[in-house]
């Protein structure tokens, strides 16, 4: 992180991170991801050959599947992710779990988010684990990293955009909210640590608290499960909204 660099492992994370112009370096084990260096050296990046012993003490895992690769770190501002006018975006607070960070940052990105925002207080998202629980996603849409909370939100408002928290005692619910039009506004998802949820002083910065319905027995959803229902029922919600729109007379 000194030289502004992190790794990326992984050929999916690579191939993502070579596709946007993001990759710096590449490393492979020879004979190993022959289209991955083959297009790496196309892009007019440097590819080095090291043994699978190498790649190994380069490597986080385990098992780094053959290559490697460096990257520039990805700084994006509030500004510049809210500059397109953005309709929907997941804000995560105060989680610090790798994978359950990148796991939401990849459910934003196939629901269709425009940014993904951590505050202060969550894992960096060129944390390793992180990466790799992406799945390339990071390379996909804005993510900003560090921003306080409360600046967050009201830079969010600024943009146009309903702030909504998850809660298990959330005085709304998802359902009546999606039946009632309310998610075919642009919206800004926060979510919070999987253990504790989001801090009382996180829910009172929002719009609403969104309790999502359980009918079964289960006590709750994990994090990410919870923003994959959430962030799929607002697109959905604004896929309509633009459907109706467009056969209105």
């Amino acid at each position: 992180m000194a030289e502004r660099r992190f790794v990326v492992e992984g050929p999916q994370a690579v191939r993502e991170a070579l596709a946007a112009g993001g990759l710096l370096e590449l490393f492979v084990e020879p004979g190993r991801a022959d289209d991955l260096a083959d297009a790496a050296r196309a892009a007019g990046t440097p590819v080095t050959e090291v043994t699978a012993k190498v790649l190994a003490a380069m490597a986080e895992t385990v098992t780094p599947q053959g290559v490697l690769g460096v990257a520039p770190l990805l700084d994006v501002g509030l500004d510049e992710a809210l500059a397109g006018g953005p309709r929907l975006v997941a804000v995560l607070d105060q989680v610090n779990d790798p994978g359950n960070a990148g796991t939401v940052l990849r459910t934003a990105d196939a629901a269709g988010a425009d940014a993904v925002v951590l505050t202060e207080g969550s894992v960096d998202p060129h944390n390793g684990k992180c990466v790799r629980a992406t799945a390339g996603s990071l390379w996909h849409l804005p993510v900003v990293s560090g921003a306080p909370l409360e600046d967050a939100v009201r830079r969010l408002r600024d943009a146009g955009l309903q702030v909504l928290a998850t809660s298990g005692g959330g005085a709304d619910d998802l359902d009546d909210l999606a039946d009632d039009g309310v998610l075919a506004a642009p919206t800004a998802w926060l979510f919070g640590p999987e253990a504790a949820g989001l801090s009382d002083e996180a829910l009172a910065l929002a719009d609403r608290t969104v309790r999502i319905p359980i009918v079964g027995r289960a006590e709750s959803l994990n994090l990410s499960a919870a923003a994959a229902v959430c962030l799929y029922a607002t697109a959905r919600a604004h896929r309509v909204a633009v459907h109706q729109a467009r056969v209105r007379p």
